[in-house]
């Protein structure tokens, strides 16, 4: 019995800890909720010309193949191939970054990781409030760091579309908000979206399925409400009879 008190006091500081933990995490990334919709191909058109032009730079893809994006976004082989194909790689090849692990880790001191299954194991809201939540600081190497990631190694390459952003700490040196103090080449709400565009797209490369699952839902649901009105209309005739 002492055992079992014992062990259910250690379950519950491990539950409080893990509560604290939580609660000492910025409140003001809870204001950054990304908006998700893989059947929005518009999105994730523009999602892909972003990252494309961005990311890949740095980070891969290496389980997403370019001519099953192409199908899944609607784009012609050959339009993908003109605007998003910047190497000569071929159609069928997965989508792998163009810097070397040796370089990465010269610039940055860490390979950058690959980028497939991130949405599934962090979330689409993580990616959304990274791309948001950078801001300046000269003691870093690269002269930001971010709210979502604390003391990342990765620069703030969205910089020159967002703009420039300070921490502002309230009395309790803590961050209370992120104030602007530079414009970039787009307004706020324009860079909402681009990120939004961005995060939609790593929704849909870490499990391309859903789209599959998606559109064949329709039909499935649809196939079994006719077969219920089809069920229920033999059974009233077969047994209209028995009393």
């Amino acid at each position: 019995m002492r055992t079992s008190k014992i062990i259910f006091l250690i379950f519950l500081a491990t539950l409080c800890g893990k509560g604290m933990a939580a609660g000492q995490k910025s409140e003001i990334l809870l204001d950054y909720k990304a908006i998700e919709n893989i059947n929005n191909k518009a999105s994730l058109q523009r999602g892909a010309k972003y990252f494309v032009n961005y990311c890949s730079g740095c980070h891969s893809l290496k389980y997403m193949r370019m001519n099953t994006l192409a199908k899944d976004l609607g784009i012609e082989e050959e339009i993908f191939i003109k605007n998003l194909v910047f190497s000569n790689k071929k159609i069928g090849e997965t989508m792998t970054k163009s810097m070397s692990d040796k370089d990465a880790e010269n610039w940055f001191g860490a390979i950058p990781p690959d980028l497939s299954l991130t949405a599934r194991s962090k979330g689409s809201d993580y990616i959304y409030s990274l791309l948001n939540t950078y801001y300046t600081d000269s003691s870093t190497i690269t002269g930001y760091n971010n709210l979502a990631y604390p003391n990342t190694s990765m620069p703030h390459i969205l910089v020159n579309l967002q703009g420039e952003q300070k921490l502002v700490l309230d009395p309790n040196n803590k961050p209370k908000k992120l104030e602007k103090i530079s414009e970039g080449f787009n307004s706020e709400e324009e860079y909402q979206q681009i990120t939004n565009d961005i995060t939609n797209f790593l929704v849909y490369v870490s499990e391309p399925a859903k789209l599959k699952r998606y559109s064949m839902g329709f039909w499935v649901l649809l196939f079994i409400f006719i077969f219920g009105v089809l069920a229920y209309y033999t059974k009233k005739e077969f047994w209209k009879d028995v009393h």
